[in-house]
């Protein structure tokens, strides 16, 4: 891969990291939650589910999962109902008053990053999209793995670093936004952005 190919395919990291999705907004819910120290964590389980897809893709597994129909909508409505479950749980979420310097301690950090994996890997689309991008960026004449091992590593470092933006700016909120009834509203707000994505995903086709 060459320096301008590389640039090319960082550059797309950029836009598809930014753009808003399942990822960002778990991220931004997390943030909320338990603030960027722990929060933060969710962002790990998103990499960890991207280098599964990564890793998919680059096995050839991918091109038997975008010609499989029913592999696709397994997958994908297993996404939609994890994310409608999300919506509820987000939904139904305990407003509290929060101290200027508490995080809220109640989920572990292992859960934080399973929670993350599955927002990422129960979507479908992310397979099929990795599919149709990675390769436009490889040489065939060159070694294939160093350059999908490249790819990864550009696209998690970041996705890490915009998810940090996601999550930061998330926590910087709920310190602003103390109050219960003030929790309530982003409760809410996020658990009808996850039930918002949980549409999206429904509509989306092979």
């Amino acid at each position: 891969m060459s320096y301008q190919v590389w640039l090319a395919y960082m550059l797309a990291c950029w836009v598809i990291s930014i753009s808003p999705g399942a990822g960002a907004i778990a991220s931004m819910s997390s943030g909320l939650n338990y603030g960027f120290r722990r929060g933060y964590w969710n962002a790990l389980g998103l990499q960890l589910a991207l280098l599964v897809q990564i890793g998919i893709v680059a096995a050839g597994v991918g091109v038997l999962f975008a010609t499989t129909p029913w592999a696709f909508l397994v997958v994908k409505w297993f996404g939609v109902l994890y994310l409608l479950y999300l919506a509820y749980l987000q939904w139904r979420a305990p407003a509290q008053s929060i101290e200027i310097q508490q995080e809220q301690p109640d989920k572990s950090i292992p859960k934080l990053v399973l929670y993350g994996f599955l927002v990422n890997m129960s979507n479908p689309k992310a397979i099929v999209f990795l599919l149709a991008v990675l390769p436009q960026f490889l040489d065939l004449s060159k070694p294939q793995w160093i350059q999908y091992l490249i790819m990864a590593v550009t696209m998690v470092t970041i996705d890490l670093i915009v998810m940090a933006g996601y999550t930061g700016l998330a926590a910087k909120v709920l310190r602003l936004l103390k109050s219960p009834k003030q929790q309530k509203i982003l409760n809410r707000t996020f658990a009808v952005l996850f039930a918002c994505a949980a549409s999206l995903l429904s509509l989306v086709h092979q």
